[in-house]
This record gives C-alpha cells, sequence and structure tokens, in this order.
C-alpha cells in the first residue's frame, strides 16, 4: 500500500541543511586556537586593521561575549544581510559580492539554459536516430569535449579566437570606456560574453545529451510508443510529445544535480577570461587572504546550490506525480 509523502518533507530537509551550514560557518572559525578575531580575519588583516576598527568588530560580534551571544549577534547579521567587512576592497562582503554577483548568474544561468535546451535535443533526435551516422557522430564528438575540464576549453577558445584570429575580446565583460548604451552596450555585453559561455555550455552539454539519448533509447521501447505507431502517429509526434516528453524527467533531476558543477565551472571560467563575476571575486580574495569575504562567497554559493536543488525537487513533483508517493 502506497503511504503519502508529507509535501513539507524536502523543504525540512533542505532547511536542516542551510542550519547547519550556517552553524559550522559560526563554529570552525571560533574553534581554531588564539583569538576568535585572528581566525575569522587573519593575521594580514590585523596587520592593517587599526586598534579602533578592531575593537568596533570585537564588539559589532560580541566575540568576548559567550557563545550563546556570539551566534545571537551572527544570526542577527545574517539576517540583515551582513557577511562582515572586506578589508580588501573597504566595504561590506554583501555589497562586493552584489556588485560581481550579475555577472555570474548571467554566465552560470545562459549556459545552464543553453546547454539543457541543445543537449535535450540533440539527446532526442540522437536516441531516435539511434545507431545512425548522426548518432555515432555526437557521441565521439560530445563525450570527447565533456572530458576536459571548463578552464581547459576556455583557455583554447581564448588562444584560438581571441590571440590568433582576434575576433573576441581576451577579457572583461565590457569595453572600458566605451560609454555604450542601451542595444550598443548589449552587443558590446554579448563579444565579450560568447567565448567563456561557450567553454561551460561545451563541457556541460555532453552529460545532458548522453542522458537524453540514453533515456530516450529506452522509453522507444515501451509498449505505448508502439501503441503509437499502431494507432498511426505520425513520427514527430511519436519522437517529442510521446518519447521525448517522458524523457524530460530524468533532465530535470540532472539539471539540478549539474549545477554546482556549472557554478564551479563558471567561477573557474572567469578566472580564464578575467571575467568580473564572484570567480574573479574569489580569486582576488584568495591572493588577499581577505577571510571575510571568502566566507561569504562560499556561503552564498552553498546556499544557491541547495535552494536550486529544492526548486527541481519541487518542480520534478509536478512533472510527475508519482513521485509523491513512496512504497
Amino acid at each position: 500500500m502506497n503511504a503519502s509523502r508529507p509535501p513539507h518533507g524536502n523543504f525540512i530537509n533542505y532547511l536542516l541543511a542551510l542550519v547547519a551550514i550556517f552553524s559550522l560557518n559560526f563554529i570552525l572559525p571560533r574553534m581554531m586556537p588564539g583569538d576568535p578575531l585572528h581566525a575569522i580575519y587573519g593575521d594580514e588583516a590585523l596587520v592593517a586593521m587599526t586598534p579602533q576598527m578592531e575593537a568596533y568588530l570585537t564588539e559589532k560580534f560580541a566575540l568576548n561575549q559567550p557563545w550563546s551571544s556570539q551566534f545571537t549577534a551572527y544570526a542577527s547579521g545574517l539576517l540583515q544581510g551582513d557577511l562582515g567587512y572586506s578589508y580588501y576592497y573597504k566595504d561590506q562582503v554583501s555589497t562586493v559580492i552584489m556588485g560581481a554577483l550579475p555577472w555570474t548568474l548571467l554566465l552560470a544561468g545562459l549556459a545552464l539554459i543553453i546547454a539543457t535546451i541543445l543537449g535535450t535535443a540533440l539527446g532526442i533526435e540522437s536516441g531516435y536516430r539511434r545507431g545512425r551516422p548522426l548518432d555515432r557522430g555526437l557521441i565521439a564528438s560530445l563525450m570527447f569535449l565533456s572530458g576536459f575540464p571548463d578552464f581547459f576549453v576556455g583557455i583554447l577558445l581564448l588562444l584560438i579566437f581571441g590571440v590568433c584570429l582576434g575576433v573576441a575580446p581576451l577579457s572583461g565583460a565590457t569595453t572600458p570606456y566605451s560609454g555604450a548604451t542601451g542595444l550598443a552596450y548589449a552587443l558590446d555585453v554579448a563579444h565579450h560574453l560568447i567565448l567563456p559561455l561557450s567553454a561551460l555550455v561545451l563541457v556541460q552539454l555532453g552529460g545532458i545529451y548522453l542522458l537524453t539519448r540514453n533515456t530516450m533509447v529506452s522509453v522507444l521501447k515501451e509498449r505505448f510508443i508502439m501503441t503509437a505507431r499502431a494507432k498511426g502517429c505520425s513520427d514527430s509526434r511519436i519522437r517529442y510529445e510521446h518519447a521525448g516528453r517522458n524523457s524530460l524527467l530524468p533532465v530535470v533531476t540532472a539539471t539540478g544535480m549539474r549545477l554546482p558543477q556549472i557554478i564551479t565551472g563558471a567561477l573557474f571560467i572567469e578566472i580564464v577570461f578575467s571575467y568580473p563575476g564572484v570567480g574573479s571575486l574569489l580569486s582576488s580574495s584568495l591572493d588577499a587572504r581577505d577571510y571575510p569575504l571568502i566566507q561569504g562567497i562560499l556561503l552564498l554559493v552553498t546556499v544557491a546550490v541547495l535552494t536550486a536543488n529544492l526548486g527541481v525537487d519541487l518542480l520534478y513533483r509536478r512533472l510527475d506525480p508519482r513521485v509523491r508517493y513512496a512504497h
């Protein structure tokens, strides 16, 4: 007999994971030997920090108080969007991250959408033509590309199209001091985006394509496909409406599972192309030992991955009501 699974079960699981992440983010620096302020900000920061700033931070985060008071101050700061102070950029961590986040969202979001749509379409076509030249060619080429890291493909594209051919910019997200606005600005952004976006899509495409193809091959053996053929349904209708639609559920799940790879890939790609996103920001903060900024970026990435996975779980339940029940 099937028992209905609580609809809020997934949300509670993700909420517990989020609480665990926030708790570790609070506990780990304070478990390190020495002064908590040194553990959180690093010795390099305290060399340049004035006594007034040190006293202010100690009082603000209640570092001279018991852990319960410190956690209250920490949680209160998080609820207000206060992730700390970046001594390298001399600004609030949240403000620094928000300045770079739109570029990363643009790159990773477009890569996710394009790779999913293109990989699904190619997988459906390849699975429907299993064993034909198109199928063999797609498998060989996409599996070859997916075997390379994101940053390696980015370096190759940069050398070929940026250095040798000179048809794409070598770095940045816009042309400095161009003064472009409106459509000209959008075209300039797209011109700078095309190489890092292509590198990210090419590497992510193979996994989505292969999953869709294999699912398509399995679905085409189902009895309802034979029934559709017997009823005289056209090839295009069988391919997309019957087989293709039933191949989407694993793709939705895989998209959520691949999201961390796309985000980490985008961070590396941004470093290769000097793209002004969170990846370049993380690289700068690592070089400067800006611990509050590093901590804020990693916390943001973790929360984004958890939120996206929760959204995929909820979407999966919408697409297939059968997953609402467990044996």
